[in-house]
């Protein structure tokens, strides 16, 4: 069986996001930011889930197609957060390069797809 590169990292991207929410929660106190990155965060990987159960191409690339836009939109609240204070240097590290992986496999995906 294949293995399915996307669905694995935007798994892992979606656990490590609710961790940083609970620790955003706990440890800074901060509730509005935070929910947003919880929503678009773990939006990403059941965005992939639904196109994994696309009913054509077109609807396939429309399911992918809003993973990236919520990979997109928990990019920017992760450097938001950072740039206020809200993100220690230890967890941006450690979220960044796993939002930055599952964005270029998304983009990859949906460029074969539209072939």
């Amino acid at each position: 069986m294949k293995k399915n590169v996307i669905k694995e990292k935007s798994f892992a991207y979606a656990v490590e996001i609710v961790y940083i929410y609970k620790w955003l929660l706990e440890e800074k106190n901060e509730q509005i930011m935070s929910k947003q990155l919880l929503r678009s965060g773990t939006s990403v990987r059941a965005n992939v889930r639904e196109a994994e159960q696309a009913q054509s191409r077109p609807d396939f690339i429309s399911k992918l197609s809003i993973a990236l836009k919520e990979a997109n939109e928990s990019e920017y609240w992760i450097e938001l957060l950072k740039e206020t204070n809200y993100l220690d240097k230890d967890n941006y590290n450690r979220i960044k390069p796993k939002i930055e992986e599952v964005l270029k496999l998304l983009i990859s995906i949906i460029k074969s797809a539209r072939k």
